[in-house]
């Protein structure tokens, strides 16, 4: 029997959570230094494990985050069911600022940024047709409804680069192309979860319309502290929620995301860098081990 340990990772506006018996701790990783300490603690009982995703103070571009290193940290701290909470823009009417998304489907459009733990000395290839864990979607859904959060179900969340905002012409095409948020951080965060067999799951917290609408206009930047500020307050809540209602047994996820490298390292072991599979002790010790 696997206890949960309930990961979050804070984006913009969120820089750490209530919870009984918390401290920092710093988690050294392989892969370099994550974007901060973690915080770890109970809610109700639950291990609930805290990373700022920009780190305290807001030090970090979206570029310049360790993704591989933050992941690996919340690996490290046992962390069985990650939820990202993410800022983003909206592409649709019926999703304005301060309704939260609990998107099942990724775009990335991201160029700058280490995706893979694996490469040259330990190849893996990893399926992300299904990057969202349905359970603990299901779970973060059910709280947010449960803490009386605007919520929606389902969507297509568009990873940017950044630092910068779209400009109309992008946003007008991302509309096209079906997407409903977008984003600067969950690629390469949600691969990166996938490849260290952890359920992850997005609450995309809307800000603002992005650069289409056409009662909006350019994004604004003070109109959007202002919602994330609401933002914040409910995130908080609905962590708070989640942790209360989560089953303290890790449910085995019905897409495989908690068994994910079962078959998916293709190099043979006597080929494998001893260097490379030292440094995927934590990610991938499950199944480098038999």
């Amino acid at each position: 029997m696997t206890q949960t340990v309930l990961g979050i990772i804070g984006g913009s506006g969120v820089y750490d959570i209530e919870m009984d018996g918390a401290e920092w701790t710093a988690i050294a990783s392989p892969w370099g230094a994550p974007s901060d300490e973690v915080r770890s603690g109970e809610i109700d009982g639950l291990k609930v494990v805290f990373l700022p995703r920009h780190g305290r103070g807001h030090r970090l571009s979206p570029s310049g985050i360790n993704y591989r290193a933050n992941i690996d940290v919340m690996k490290r701290a046992g962390v069985t069911d990650l939820v990202s909470l993410s800022a983003c823009g909206s592409f649709r009417e019926g999703l304005p600022p301060g309704t939260f998304v609990i998107v099942d489907q990724f775009i990335d459009r991201t160029f700058a940024r280490d995706k893979s733990f694996f490469g040259n000395g330990c190849v893996a290839h990893v399926s992300l047709a299904e990057p969202v864990s349905p359970l603990l979607a299901g779970h973060v859904e059910a709280a947010a409804r449960d803490a009386g959060i605007a919520v929606h179900s389902g969507g297509t969340y568009l990873a940017m680069e950044g630092p910068q905002f779209s400009s109309i012409a992008e946003s007008k095409m991302y509309r096209a192309w079906g997407c409903d948020v977008i984003g600067m951080t969950n690629m390469p965060e949600a691969k990166l979860a996938r490849e260290a067999e952890i359920c992850y799951a997005t609450v995309a917290m809307v800000t603002d319309f992005d650069s289409w609408h056409q009662d909006h206009g350019t994004v604004d930047i003070a109109s959007i502290l202002k919602v994330m500020q609401g933002n914040s307050a409910n995130a908080k809540m609905l962590v708070t929620t989640l942790a209360k209602a989560l089953p303290r047994e890790h449910e085995a996820c019905p897409i495989g995301s908690d068994t994910a490298l079962e078959y998916a390292i293709i190099t043979a072991p006597e080929a494998r860098d001893p260097a490379m599979v030292a440094k995927l002790d934590a990610v991938a010790g499950r199944v480098l081990s038999k």
